[in-house]
């Protein structure tokens, strides 16, 4: 592939992007030169999936468990979450729809039926679930129906997807507890996890990455320091 045509089909993807996110216009740059590595490592029109199956929220050989949380853009979940003692990972991805290995444009579009989650692997003798629906409910606004903030679409929706009937049950009973609290409907979806798409690489630690980023300082930059100081019991020793 010559080089024009790399920029042309490049030129292309970011008419795309820009309808679909505003976000992105704050980071454009760092988006093109890792699509255009893409390019150059022959990964065009593809890339790496992961996929989790949705099979009961097991004990792993380390104990951990998964959890799977969708409340807006995943940058900024996923900075929140990873703030967490006791949280041992967290990946960005896609659930909650019927396409499968979508990818970040397609579920832009708002045609897959896919929202943005985190799924967070979790040590539940350090963290207990309940914990982690408490942050992931007072870091975005569950009464906002298909959106965030300046994020607007099906995508961004708030969703708790549980693994097994502890989750379901817990979640019911934090939602239902919300509600009364609330002036405005709590309008979070709460569905059994089918499967789990992790997002692109470049997704993965996205604030941790990129701090100064115009985007996550607005938005990701606050949900961080709001676990730290009103969960500073619960946050990581740095």
């Amino acid at each position: 592939m010559h080089n024009s045509d790399v920029f042309e089909i490049r030129g292309r993807e970011l008419a795309i992007f820009d309808s679909c996110r505003r976000r992105w216009r704050a980071s454009a740059v760092t988006l093109l030169l890792e699509r255009v590595l893409e390019l150059e490592l022959g990964r065009f029109g593809s890339r790496t999936s992961h996929t989790y199956a949705p099979e009961p929220n097991r004990t792993t050989m380390s104990s951990t468990r998964r959890a799977t949380f969708g409340g807006g853009c995943f940058w900024c979940t996923e900075a929140a979450m990873k703030e967490l003692e006791g949280v041992t990972s967290v990946t960005s991805g896609y659930a909650g729809g019927h396409a499968e290995n979508p990818t970040y444009q397609q579920v832009c579009s708002g045609t897959t039926g896919h929202a943005e989650v985190v799924q967070v692997e979790y040590d539940p003798d350090v963290i207990g679930y309940d914990d982690l629906l408490e942050v992931f409910f007072a870091t975005h606004d569950p009464t906002q129906l298909n959106r965030q903030g300046p994020d607007v679409g099906t995508q961004y929706r708030s969703i708790v997807l549980y693994h097994d009937d502890e989750q379901r049950r817990l979640a019911e009973s934090y939602i239902e507890a919300l509600d009364e609290e609330y002036d405005d409907e709590v309008v979070t979806e709460l569905e059994p996890l089918e499967e789990f798409y992790e997002a692109e690489e470049y997704h993965q630690d996205y604030f941790e990455k990129n701090p100064t980023d115009a985007y996550c300082q607005m938005h990701a930059a606050p949900k961080v320091e709001k676990v730290r100081e009103k969960f500073e019991a619960k946050a990581r020793r740095t």
